[in-house]
């Protein structure tokens, strides 16, 4: 268990089919009230569009048990301009039977070069919570 379990955080190994450290975008949520990755976790990763200036959905996803979602966008998807990822930290508080202060998070963050990689963290309690970009 604890192999598959180091397994599954690493990523899949290569030659699998898609590769965490091959796609451009991912992010890691940490629940640090409980010190554990937060599983499960629902989110959005939205593009605005340069003309009309509104939110296109891109995709909706889920943490997996190591509070990762690494493959958002693929490498041939990925393109200048301003992102937005929405987290659902209401609804993941919720089932975990605890009220929370933020309903949801947005991170809004600006992707200037397409041959970037782009790690986006969250930091998560019911009270609080932090970003940066990571590596």
């Amino acid at each position: 268990p604890r192999l598959l379990r180091l397994q599954r955080h690493l990523g899949p190994q290569e030659g699998s089919s898609m590769e965490p450290r091959d796609s451009p975008l991912t992010t890691h949520v940490l629940d640090t009230a409980s010190g554990l990755p937060a599983k499960g976790l629902c989110l959005r990763l939205s593009w605005l569009e340069d003309h009309s200036q509104q939110w296109m959905e891109l995709r909706t996803s889920y943490t997996d048990p190591d509070g990762r979602c690494p493959g958002l966008l693929m490498p041939d998807q990925i393109k200048a301009g301003t992102y937005k990822l929405t987290f659902d930290t209401e609804g993941y508080w919720r089932k975990r039977g605890q009220e929370s202060f933020y309903p949801y998070v947005e991170v809004v963050f600006t992707i200037t070069s397409n041959a970037q990689k782009f790690h986006v963290p969250l930091l998560l309690s019911p009270w609080s919570y932090t970003t940066y970009r990571g590596s």
